[in-house]
């Protein structure tokens, strides 16, 4: 329906931000100023400890320092209350005491059906409630004291029974008066297929659990089967106007308040994972319904909370649940919206973890929940062995394919570093062997380093070719910003060699401009500083990319060739790194200046590769190496070899 002009600005004056707000929030009184409308208090978005969450009463907005979240009264009761515009409105005109204009008519006939079958389907919740009680329903019962649910239990739950037959719930309604339509329509009845038949109900001989929706209205139901030889164990209504399965969370509005009071949300499997978890104190509990997770309920997931956690069976097919909530998580996840996964013991549900070890050990296994990253670990590698290039290549591959779906850049950078150095511990390429490493390349079982002349040698200090190329790349990135949404994934995945290169790279890939922006501007970062450092350097000021009027072909190819250039050269160097640790014990003058001759041969064999004419070999570890860097190489073993000969009385 539409407002007339100056209807929400009139309801925004009326009511106050503070008042609003603080029917979900507890204000820090030390950083509060009543008077002048300026009130703290933790955020309701997010988790945190301290007042970041910020309200300004007298201009009527509200803004969280943490997580950035802003807006009116309007937005603040849409996004904790889960309502949309309209329904926000009509809160807030109710509290200022306004009326709601005359809505359109077939808007207010549709909200009008909307309510009747919400109302209808509250008649059904007390029908089902009261045939619990009855004889017919004595093995339900005896099922729900067996599942440890007390009556005080049942009825908080509004747990029901639907006897068996087939118009027991039909002919209730149509006596309360109940149009034939509505009945339909609220998803309770299905109509006979049978020529003259009439309607029947759609549960039967089921234990019954209401499903209600963000604001606590009845839509729909769930109902276990009594019968064992039923084919479906669990049944959901169908979807109706009401009730759409993949837009709903049972127990939403419960969980909501309880998150919203710092209790975790958790998303178990179904109504009875539920219920266990909420009677064990774990009230923030929710579950889809019968399906997989959607992409709604994950939105609605994250407006409860930024980090829920899935509690998933550690069977088989619970990880693979979990794998493929990753899968759909992966494209949306940014700061603020995230997820963990609580692994629970083979074959036990949370029931099961509560009935044997009590809230303590759920809340245990809780705590150990693993993050999304984990779980995409575990797929790619768990009972596979990589014992060759091939394989390790392919998993390097899986793993780059699936960052590649992350569209936050900054998150995506992050997962990239951290699938490098679980890749670098897999196949030993560890601190140890990385030239990162506080330990550096000559730390092996406790022994010391190497002499100085051996740390000034130019083996020690050949990555300058690296950094050089990486400067030229950096700075014709900087020339030609249409090139950096083309290098992203080699922004972001190369090594850089030192930490102002990496930031400088990462806020690159952050930025992504405009293909057609004719300059990218740095100022007032620190990575304004190190392009200054890097454009002082003569190497980098004569490269044909970053001359006047240069063809932008031209500077694609020579970043593109920069990082090929750079990923060969890093094969190189994980293969010499090796070596040198084979010869940590034996170095001494004599082997130093062998080593010294093999990294001028290297250097050498570097500046020959300033033409496009190398050649490449495959060194052991499957890496490729240009062949002047493979001589290079050999004559590094040849020296190693005559070392140890010497050390051995040869």
């Amino acid at each position: 329906m539409s407002l007339p002009p100056g209807f929400l600005d009139e309801l925004r004056s009326r009511v106050s931000m503070a008042q609003v707000a603080g029917r979900k929030l507890i204000w820090d009184m030390r950083k509060s100023q009543q008077g002048k409308g300026d009130m703290w208090a933790p955020c309701p978005f997010h988790q945190e400890k301290t007042a970041s969450f910020h309200v300004d009463d007298r201009k009527g907005y509200y803004y969280c320092f943490g997580c950035h979240a802003k807006g009116d009264a309007i937005s603040f009761v849409r996004e904790t209350e889960n309502v949309g515009f309209m329904e926000a409105v009509e809160i807030l005109a109710a509290e200022a005491g306004m009326p709601m204009p005359a809505r359109d008519p077939q808007a207010a006939a549709k909200a009008d059906r909307r309510t009747q079958l919400s109302e209808v389907a509250e008649q059904a919740v007390q029908f089902f409630r009261l045939n619990l009680k009855t004889a017919a329903a004595a093995e339900a019962r005896a099922y729900l004291v067996r599942r440890g649910l007390s009556e005080e239990a049942q009825a908080r739950w509004e747990i029901g029974f639907a006897p068996d037959g087939w118009q027991h719930l039909w002919d209730h309604l149509r006596g309360k008066g109940v149009a034939e339509d509505l009945i339909l329509d609220a998803g309770l009845a299905k109509p006979s297929r049978k020529e003259g038949g009439r309607p029947y109900d759609v549960f039967r001989n089921r234990i019954m659990f209401p499903i209600r929706d963000a604001r606590g209205r009845a839509i729909a139901f769930g109902g276990r089967a009594m019968d064992p030889e039923d084919g479906a164990k669990y049944l959901n209504s169908p979807e109706t106007e009401l009730f759409d399965k993949s837009r709903v969370l049972f127990n939403h509005a419960r969980a909501r308040e309880a998150a919203g009071k710092s209790s975790p949300l958790i998303v178990a499997e179904g109504y009875m994972d539920v219920i266990a978890l909420s009677e064990a104190g774990f009230a923030g509990a929710v579950a889809p319904l019968g399906t997989a997770v959607t992409e709604p309920q994950l939105e609605l997931l994250w407006r409860i909370s930024p980090e829920p956690v899935f509690a998933l069976d550690g069977d088989r097919a619970g990880l693979q649940a979990g794998q493929r909530v990753v899968d759909l998580a992966l494209p949306l996840i940014t700061a603020g919206k995230s997820m963990r996964f609580c692994i629970l013991p083979e074959k036990q549900d949370p029931d099961d973890v509560i009935r044997a070890g009590g809230a303590e050990a759920m809340a245990t296994l809780l705590d150990q929940a693993k993050p999304m990253v984990e779980l995409l670990w575990q797929r790619e590698t768990a009972g596979k062995v990589f014992d060759s290039p091939e394989r390790k290549a392919a998993l390097g591959k899986a793993l780059r394919q699936a960052v590649a779906k992350i569209t936050d850049p900054t998150i995506k950078q992050h997962y990239g570093q951290e699938v490098k150095t679980r890749l670098d511990a897999l196949f030993g390429y560890g601190p140890s062997k990385g030239r990162s490493g506080p330990a550096g390349p000559w730390r092996k079982r406790g022994q010391e380093g190497p002499t100085q002349t051996t740390r000034s040698s130019a083996l020690v200090t050949a990555d300058r070719d690296d950094l050089l190329q990486e400067s030229v790349i950096l700075a014709t990135l900087c020339a030609h910003p249409g090139l950096i949404a083309e290098f992203e994934s080699d922004l972001l995945d190369h090594r850089f060699g030192t930490e102002a290169f990496a930031r400088m790279a990462a806020r690159l890939a952050s930025m992504m401009p405009d293909p057609d922006a004719p300059e990218i501007s740095l100022e007032g970062t620190s990575c304004a500083q190190t392009l200054e450092a890097i454009l002082s350097e003569r190497h980098v000021t004569i490269s044909p990319s970053l001359r006047p009027g240069c063809d932008p072909e031209v500077a694609r190819m020579t970043v593109a060739e920069g990082f090929a250039k750079l990923a060969a050269r890093t094969g190189w160097q994980r293969e010499m790194e090796d070596a040198i640790e084979d010869f940590a014990s034996v170095a001494d003058e004599d082997l130093t200046w062998r080593l010294g001759q093999a990294a001028e041969a290297r250097e050498a064999a570097g500046r020959i590769s300033q033409t496009d004419t190398t050649e490449y070999d495959i060194a052991d570890n499957g890496a490729r190496i240009s062949r002047d860097e493979r001589n290079a190489l050999d004559n590094l073993l040849n020296g190693i070899s005559f070392a140890k000969g010497r050390s051995n009385g040869g």
